[in-house]
């Protein structure tokens, strides 16, 4: 099958399937990152893993291959601006954690303090999975947040990459 048949073929499942939405942080020496990630899900229940796939051509996408651990946080649903900065701007021309409120992690990545609820993990192992990578993550620490619901890919649809492909 051509990779246009393959993308013409999981159209109608792709356009059916509402997830969320999260901001994936990483940190190499002092050069922090983040950007918007959709392609997320637990991938282990005993022990905790996660797998975090990051496109290839974002910023964060070169921190996240230095980075010891990754932040994973789920936005709420009221935090649409949270969503443009790392969805929209480019760590390249931007510092996009300048204006927000975070600390370092137990693996020294920045932990947003305004989100519905995060983890953070250590990179266990990554691999190529197309045009994204895709990490492996040992959940370390986690907890709620203030902010309700979830900030759903619905709710993205006018966004316009902060990195063009």
């Amino acid at each position: 099958m051509t990779e246009d048949r393959a993308a013409q073929a999981s159209e109608p499942l792709a356009q059916a399937t509402n997830y969320p939405l999260y901001v994936v942080t990483a940190r190499a020496d002092d050069e922090l990152s983040g950007c918007l990630a959709g392609f997320v899900t637990q991938s282990s229940m005993d022990p905790v893993r996660y797998l975090v796939c990051i496109s290839k051509i974002n910023h964060t996408f070169g921190v996240a291959l230095r980075s010891a651990g990754l932040g994973l946080h789920l936005l709420g649903s009221d935090q649409r601006e949270m969503a443009s900065l790392f969805g929209e701007q480019t760590g390249d021309l931007i510092d996009k954690f300048a204006a927000l409120q975070w600390a370092p992690g137990v693996t020294g990545v920045p932990i947003l303090s305004e989100s519905a609820a995060w983890v953070e993990g250590r990179v266990l192992d990554h691999v190529s999975a197309g045009d994204h990578e895709a990490f492996l993550m040992a959940v370390v620490d986690g907890g709620g947040g203030t902010h309700p619901g979830r900030f759903m890919s619905s709710d993205a649809t006018d966004f316009e990459p902060g990195h063009p492909e």
